[in-house]
Order: C-alpha cells, then sequence, then structure tokens
C-alpha cells in the first residue's frame, strides 16, 4: 500500500511540474500578444506567419535557444521574406523582449525554449 501511495505522490509531483511550467510558458504567449496577434500582422508578425515562416517548433525552439540573433530569424532576418522590411527595423525592439522576457525566465527554469515554440505554434 505505502508503494502504490509514493508511486501515486510521486506521479502527481511530477504532473503538477508540467503543468505549472506549461502554464507559465502560456502567459508569456498572453503577453505576446501585446505585439503579435493570432491572424493578423501588428507590431510583430501574426502567430501564423510566424508558424509558416518557421515551419515547426523545433526550428523556432532552435532559433531561440541560439541567441535569437536578427541574422538568424525567418522573417526579420530573411531579405527574401515579403515581411522582412517592415520587422528587420524592429528586430531590436524584439531582442530587448527576447532577454527580458524569454531568455531570462528560461534561465531561471521557468520553461523551456521549446516548451514556449510549442505553445506559439498551438495558437
Amino acid at each position: 500500500m505505502k508503494k502504490i501511495l509514493m508511486i501515486a505522490a510521486a506521479t502527481a509531483f511530477m504532473v503538477t511540474g508540467v503543468v505549472a511550467t506549461e502554464a507559465v510558458a502560456g502567459g508569456l504567449t498572453n503577453k505576446c500578444k501585446a505585439c503579435h496577434k493570432v491572424n493578423k500582422n501588428s507590431v510583430g508578425p501574426s502567430f501564423k506567419h510566424i508558424q509558416a515562416a518557421y515551419g515547426d517548433a523545433a526550428t523556432l525552439a532552435k532559433v531561440w535557444a541560439g541567441g535569437f540573433a536578427p541574422a538568424d530569424r525567418h522573417i526579420a532576418g530573411n531579405p527574401c521574406n515579403p515581411n522582412y522590411k517592415k520587422y528587420h527595423k524592429k528586430a531590436k525592439i524584439m531582442s530587448g523582449q527576447y532577454k527580458r522576457l524569454i531568455k531570462k525566465r528560461v534561465e531561471a527554469g521557468k520553461f523551456t525554449y521549446q516548451e514556449l515554440a510549442d505553445e506559439v505554434f498551438s495558437k
């Protein structure tokens, strides 16, 4: 009986940790919505344009994990992208937001780049 209770407690702890991490990443995408809308370009490209530019969450997570250099961005760093001119000029704004909102929180262990990218791709 004790063994079953220990397994149940460990499982509950692990599940709660995953849910809490996903909730933090989801909360951050709510802050992202100040500049990024789901279907419409705004201050930043829409989530749908981001999804189209990166193709999958793993690619977006890799760019974030690599430091989010403007040259690595698939929209603001790619002159072939139709939205390049508009968002390349705004790349400095997103660099600051990346450092303050994303990188700092990933380093604090609140979520991973992959979890946040998955959240962006769920929109």
